[in-house]
């Protein structure tokens, strides 16, 4: 096992009445709050209401709008505002896209640094905005992590923000939340999770058994809760369970002492950079091809895999080769189109996309340019 530090200091608000809990933590940190969220489904399902009767006794700016893989042009906006308003905290309500581009902008309000510089690691961050969130959506692990994905539309790049500053000071999780999300969303949802997951299991790190199963656990119980959600969007149990995967999958937990791979969910960036495709979607089509191209490198994990998530049995090969398989199985009985070309999407950008990933160096064991043009073609 290799040698971590850990540090998770975001409070987590859990359950059925988290919501009236908003309130009494927000005032912790003062009466000025800056309220970011989407494109106004929060209006429609009462979600809006609930938090804005928490914050009866509070100056509130609002911002909506921000949009699913959050664009930093849209964020600049957000940031303008905010540093006229100069809010104590804040509050983001919906899902990773609107908690991920709120990260920047708590970064970038106490800063005279271009968002989009921060992003690339140009200026220093000593000092943000505190965030707080309320979640809406089960997917990213963004409600308990210091990362953030963000877009330039313009330059068409989708890159990974990170600032430990950024780690939200609370978060409310309550399932309940997620019950107006659809089965196509809450698809894509359990495909974020279950590839954060693989992203952190699918090693060459054979000496970490309690990450291991960890990982494992997180991965059944997705399997096991995904049919459940699936015949009922309002099944308290399940959402509650997936909600908890998706915080646990990518706060620090599973990936204390391990390699980490992280390739696939590069290459999505590469895809969603240039087309308007869900994040989940595209991460579904890109790893089963991925993992043609290192499962011999990984044999033992994949193997590990295919048995005890999977159940397969037969020989090591055979074993890490049907687990492949198995797993396009199981993305496709979530109702996911598995080919770049049913979203409409072709080829005429593979050459830019890999030649940025080449250079930038991608997996645990770095991809070579015929690897990621073989998982790009793949995906077709």
């Amino acid at each position: 096992m290799q040698n971590f530090t850990v540090h998770m200091p975001t409070k987590i608000i859990f359950g059925t009445d988290s919501m009236d809990q908003i309130g009494e933590n927000i005032h912790s940190y003062g009466k000025k709050v800056l309220l970011t969220y989407g494109g106004g489904s929060i209006k429609k399902n009462g979600i809006y209401d609930k938090v804005k009767s928490q914050l009866k006794d509070c100056e509130v700016k609002e911002f909506s709008g921000i949009e699913p893989n959050p664009r930093v042009e849209t964020l600049r906006q957000a940031i303008e505002l905010g540093k006229e308003f100069k809010p104590d905290i804040i509050l983001a309500v919906g899902g990773g896209s609107v908690i991920d581009g709120s990260k920047l902008i708590s970064a970038a309000l106490l800063v005279e640094t271009d968002a989009w510089d921060l992003v690339l690691g140009n200026g220093v961050v000593q000092q943000t905005v505190p965030l707080a969130c309320v979640l809406t959506v089960s997917a990213t692990g963004t409600e308990m992590n210091r990362a953030a994905v963000i877009t330039n539309w313009t330059t068409h790049e989708k890159m990974a923000f990170k600032n430990d500053l950024c780690k939200p000071k609370f978060s409310i999780l309550d399932p309940q939340n997620t019950f107006s999300v659809s089965w196509e969303q809450t698809a894509y949802g359990i495909v974020d999770i279950y590839s954060h997951v693989l992203e952190q299991y699918l090693n060459t790190t054979l000496d970490a058994p309690l990450q291991d199963r960890f990982a494992e656990g997180i991965l059944l119980t997705l399997h096991e809760n995904a049919t459940e959600i699936k015949s009922n969007l309002k099944n308290y149990e399940a959402r509650a369970n997936v909600m908890l995967c998706s915080t646990l999958a990518l706060n620090s937990l599973i990936a204390a002492g391990v390699s980490e791979d992280w390739a696939c969910h590069q290459i999505e960036h590469e895809l969603s950079a240039f087309h308007d495709i869900p994040h989940g979607a595209g991460l579904a089509i890109v790893t089963p091809r991925w993992m043609r191209q290192v499962w011999s490198e990984k044999l033992a994990k994949f193997v590990q895999f295919g048995r005890r998530v999977h159940g397969l049995r037969g020989s090591d090969e055979e074993v890490a080769q049907e687990v492949i398989e198995s797993l396009y199985d199981f993305f496709t009985s979530l109702d996911i189109r598995m080919n770049l070309t049913e979203w409409g999407i072709d080829s005429q950008n593979f050459t830019t996309m890999v030649e940025r990933l080449a250079q930038r160096g991608i997996g645990e064991q770095p991809l070579i340019h015929q690897q990621i043009e073989a998982i790009l073609q793949g995906c077709l």
